[in-house]
């Protein structure tokens, strides 16, 4: 019997309720088979691996692989184990207690800048270059805060410091004529944000989907900006990655796990009403608001191009130290 894997972070205000249930195939109890990174979809057994996951809309692509038998197809049983923020899932992929994590890869250019050795192996959600965008920063039209300029002075609450948030909006800020350095953060969770925003604890959060519809909708609630977009069109929310030690002794396992990715991703893109149908469960979302919900591009090419702007980044705002050697920063199977 599998064991159940507890969450990273111990997120309690959304719940996933399939996560502790969703592998999918029996529990591998060969071990050789799995220190040489075999894998087997023809009657052998499965090898088993826990992946970090956000409790967020965009997540729903490798349980859409999962329950769909993709995975299993790849000879893989996957369990999914849920954080608040990539970050948080390092130190887990870096002992192996989970095999893989699905996180922002600023956490994984971060966790490298630090010493530890973390390879993304294939790329996974985007934001959009245009239009209304899946993540953006919310303030209250009481608080008069309407524009990136608007920030200066204020506080403005991310899931996690040095990551993603904080850094396109320091960019867009300073793109707006304004002081970054002027801008203030806090670290809460998604989940907390809107209501502490209502209180007055913050001055504005920055939130995705399902999130910011949800602040949107309140009449004393505004939108800011996208910080994506204004920082890095398309920028990349989301890659798969896992420890360079892991990847290195189990080759087959992550190019079975990039191959049951890709195609997990491209068929829950093509089949819409099947990966919607999946989020009321997966993400506890109301029906319709599952149907309206602005999703994220979910694409396991590795886009390369975004990731390294994101690095130039955090270089020039000193989030890490030196610019990120792409020659040791991914997964290269075949």
């Amino acid at each position: 019997m599998k064991k159940n894997i507890a969450s990273v972070t111990g997120i309690a205000a959304i719940s996933i309720l399939a996560l502790s249930a969703c592998g999918s195939g029996s529990a591998s109890g060969d071990e050789d088979a799995e220190s040489e990174g075999e894998t087997s979809s023809e009657g052998g057994e499965l090898t088993e691996i826990t992946v970090g996951v956000l409790p967020i809309a965009p997540s729903v692509g490798i349980y859409y692989g999962i329950e769909n038998g993709i995975f299993e197809e790849h000879g893989l049983d996957v369990e999914l184990s849920t954080s608040n923020a990539g970050a948080a899932m390092l130190p887990a992929v870096n002992t192996q207690q989970l095999q893989f994590g699905i996180g922002n890869p600023n956490s994984v250019l971060n966790a490298n800048d630090r010493g530890l050795d973390m390879r993304i192996v294939t790329g996974y959600s985007n934001s959009l270059a245009e239009g209304d965008d899946i993540a953006g920063v919310v303030s209250t039209v009481e608080s008069g805060i309407d524009d990136w300029q608007g920030l200066e002075g204020n506080t403005v609450s991310v899931n996690a410091l040095q990551t993603q948030g904080d850094l396109t909006i320091m960019e867009s800020v300073e793109q707006a004529g304004g002081d970054p350095a002027a801008v203030e953060f806090s670290e809460m969770p998604f989940p907390d944000m809107q209501a502490q925003l209502e209180q007055g604890n913050t001055d504005a959060i920055w939130v995705p989907e399902p999130f910011l519809s949800n602040a949107l909708a309140d009449e004393n609630n505004q939108l800011v900006g996208y910080s994506f977009q204004d920082a890095i069109p398309g920028m990349p929310t989301m890659v798969s990655f896992s420890s360079g030690e892991y990847v290195e002794e189990n080759p087959e396992i992550a190019q079975a796990f990039s191959d049951a990715m890709t195609e997990s991703l491209q068929m829950s893109t093509e089949d819409e009403e099947g990966t919607r149908a999946l989020l009321p469960e997966f993400v506890d979302l109301p029906e319709e608001a599952a149907e309206n919900l602005r999703m994220e591009e979910l694409d396991a090419e590795l886009p390369r191009d975004e990731i390294q702007q994101a690095g130039d980044l955090m270089v020039k705002f000193e989030f890490i130290d030196a610019e990120p050697d792409t020659s040791t920063l991914y997964f290269e199977g075949e």
